[in-house]
């Protein structure tokens, strides 16, 4: 695993710290890899149904 360097808004930062403390994620670093995680997922999902659509 690689880390990297993002800039994030406070607001975002304090909610994470929320659901953190909620005891719904073990850390603020886990929410940040289930968020990236699901919009990858997301997206490529949408990218392939769009690349199905267009085939000849």
């Amino acid at each position: 695993m690689r880390t990297i360097t993002v800039r994030i808004p406070e607001a975002y930062i304090e909610a994470m710290r929320e659901l953190v403390k909620a005891g719904l994620y073990p850390s603020v670093s886990e929410v940040i890899r289930v968020a990236i995680r699901d919009l990858v997922r997301k997206d490529l999902t949408l990218i392939n149904r769009e690349v199905k659509k267009f085939k000849f």
